[in-house]
């Protein structure tokens, strides 16, 4: 696939994605990056390791930016308090070139990676069968007779009809 191809690809995947997703693709961007600064700081690539570190910081100030500390409450508020720990650590990525500092941050960044994982798939997986829903044939409505089916003179039940399920709207 071409360079271009990819960009494209990554866009659309970018533009289509839930807010649960974006979150997750956010988390995923910023551990790459990180292992990216301690690969370099293996090769002794203090160039790569600077720009890979400054863009996790760039991704984790994003994350925390974000943060909606009204609707949030203490969850809002304690991610905003690791997003400032892992601040912190990351600035010693760079005085001291110190790979453990980018492995401290990314062991504690993958569970919350995870959880959003999950929770976009749900939600994802909601907003699937919400749409397959609405897109069943509503069932035939029962005669006036109340005989429950369309024809008269025959008994076939016909269920009551459901309302579709909502898909899941987060905030991030």
């Amino acid at each position: 696939m071409n360079e271009h191809a990819a960009h494209t690809y990554k866009q659309q995947q970018v533009n289509t994605a839930s807010p649960a997703k974006m979150v997750f693709m956010l988390y995923e961007k910023t551990l790459s990056r990180l292992q990216e600064a301690i690969n370099a700081i293996e090769k002794n690539d203090i160039q790569g390791r600077c720009n890979a570190n400054s863009s996790a910081q760039e991704l984790l100030a994003h994350l925390s930016n974000t943060l909606d500390m009204d609707q949030g409450g203490e969850i809002a508020a304690n991610l905003e308090q690791i997003y400032m720990h892992c601040l912190v650590r990351l600035m010693d990525v760079d005085r001291h070139n110190d790979a453990s500092a980018a492995e401290e941050v990314i062991t504690l960044l993958k569970p919350l990676r995870d959880s959003w994982s999950e929770l976009a798939e749900k939600s994802e997986g909601e907003l699937r069968q919400a749409m397959m829903s609405a897109q069943q044939p509503q069932p035939a409505q029962a005669n006036a007779s109340g005989s429950g089916s369309a024809y008269p003179g025959t008994t076939e039940k016909t269920e009551e009809p459901q309302p579709p399920k909502s898909g899941v709207s987060i905030s991030a």
